[in-house]
């Protein structure tokens, strides 16, 4: 697919936009002062496949605390700031690489033009971060309600407030909890401005809705080549969030290295207990770093063939199993020891 041709910003180590491919982004759910605690979160995110990593910056003790955590952190971290320009400079102060605020709610422009001049000394982006939740009053009164109309200016007047002040190593996020909404703003954005893009439906709930919710929003812009780093916001552990951004990626190949799981439906020729297979063979394979393709099929019947693209899988029988590799037939094994002859054979792979 030809992705949507935007700027390029340095994000620490890490680039966001033009060429760079698309980065997986999460928030940490510690307190940002505890340095200890926030860095041990950030490196278990950092081993699932976390790129870039954000954290809440409420006063002064956390901006103070980001020194200690940046300063070890294996990946770029962003402070999310509100309201106090002084919590800006003290976090760009301790090492950030990149800002996330809302000029709109740091205050005067004079205060917003310090935090641009201050960034850009350091070569720093800044993220202009909107939401349905944080619309200007003068908009919600004239629509009566969040539109995608409505996110979209309200993140082009941010926009302007940094280019006026010369700012232009800008990330721009215009997220709603409504998918929708959220896909129709950012498809008006690709096309308002050059800036890269953060994908994200937020506060898209638990784990199962947040999943469906933040695939079809991610998923739909993605596959039309909007989008240039993606943060999907479950009510869960941070690390879930890392496992379905990388598989909405995969799926969209997006990301063309690391393991890939598929397995089919049950049907009325399935034999043996294939839920529970599959789900064992998953979680396994969650500790496996290679770049391969594992299959869990239900029946020797279209099993090896539909999966023919694997490396490897299985395809069940009455009581039994087929272990195939690329689609050709290797071993026959009993149900019970499926799961560990599967798990050996990738070990050997």
């Amino acid at each position: 697919m030809e992705r949507r041709k935007t700027r390029k910003v340095k994000v620490g180590t890490c680039y966001v936009g033009g060429d760079a491919p698309v980065s997986i982004q999460s928030m940490t759910n510690t307190d940002t002062r505890d340095v200890e605690a926030t860095l041990a979160q950030i490196n278990t995110l950092y081993n699932a496949g976390c790129e870039i990593i954000r954290c809440a910056v409420p006063d002064m003790k956390a901006a103070e605390a980001l020194k200690g955590i940046c300063e070890k952190s294996p990946i770029p971290v962003v402070a999310d700031i509100h309201f106090d320009y002084k919590l800006a400079l003290a976090a760009i102060e301790n090492g950030v690489s990149a800002l996330r605020i809302n000029p709109g709610n740091i205050g005067k422009v004079d205060k917003v033009r310090i935090v641009a001049e201050a960034a850009k000394a350091k070569n720093l982006p800044i993220r202009i971060g909107v939401n349905s939740g944080s619309l200007e009053k003068d908009i919600l009164e004239r629509d009566g309600k969040p539109t995608a109309k409505g996110l979209v200016e309200s993140a082009l007047r941010h926009v302007k407030i940094l280019e006026e002040l010369e700012f232009y190593d800008i990330v721009v996020s215009i997220k709603s909890s409504d998918v929708a909404m959220m896909i129709d703003a950012y498809r008006l954005m690709s096309k308002s401005c050059d800036y890269p893009l953060h994908l994200g439906v937020t506060e898209s709930g638990t784990p199962f809705r947040g999943t469906i919710k933040s695939s079809i929003g991610l998923g739909t812009l993605l596959a039309e080549g909007i989008g240039d780093t993606v943060r999907v916001s479950l009510t869960s552990d941070p690390i879930e969030e890392i496992k379905v951004a990388k598989e909405i990626l995969k799926a969209l190949k997006l990301r063309k290295s690391g393991l890939q799981f598929i397995s089919c439906p049950t049907c009325g020729r399935t034999q043996i207990n294939l839920i529970k297979i599959a789900e064992e063979v998953e979680k396994r394979l969650e500790s496996i770093n290679k770049n391969l393709k594992v299959a869990v099929m239900g029946c020797a019947v279209n099993g090896p063939g539909e999966a023919r693209e694997a490396d490897i899988g299985i395809a069940g029988g009455n009581g039994e199993g087929l272990i195939f590799k690329k689609g050709v037939i290797y071993k026959k094994v009993k149900e019970a020891e499926l799961v560990e002859e599967l798990m050996k054979e990738i070990e050997n792979m």
